[in-house]
């Protein structure tokens, strides 16, 4: 079970790899507890839609084993206030960033070069940062 301050995630990312990478280290270093977790665009829409009360932050990358991550954004438009989706991708270019705020989001970081950014979002939501 989180902790009463930990930010319950669920991830969309297809990649076991880089999920389990990415869970771990934002558990240790983002104050997250991971909720679960979608390899396609279908199940992360329809999880996220389902559970409103269950999580905090969704992070999602785009390039998903079918469909998109930009299907899971549409899907999450309607989402309380306090709730929170990024994008989490390694095609972090200008336009993907735009396409990503007409849908949203309140963050796009690139796989690449911003996990201390992202880490710094979650510390944010947890309210420790």
């Amino acid at each position: 079970m989180p902790g009463p301050s930990a930010v319950r995630a669920y991830f969309v990312e297809d990649n076991p790899t880089i999920r389990e990478n990415l869970i771990a280290t934002l558990e240790e270093l983002g104050g997250v507890a991971p909720i679960g977790y979608a390899e396609t665009e279908q199940q992360g829409s329809e999880w996220l839609t389902q559970h409103t009360s269950q999580w905090d932050l969704a992070i999602v990358d785009l390039f998903l084993k079918q469909g998109s991550g930009l299907g899971v954004l549409q899907a999450c438009r309607a989402r309380n206030p306090e709730q929170k989706v990024v994008v989490l991708t390694n095609y972090a270019t200008p336009d993907i960033r735009v396409r990503c705020q007409q849908l949203g989001v309140d963050a796009v970081f690139d796989k690449s070069n911003d996990i201390e950014a992202l880490i710094e979002f979650c510390l944010e939501m947890k309210g420790t940062a």
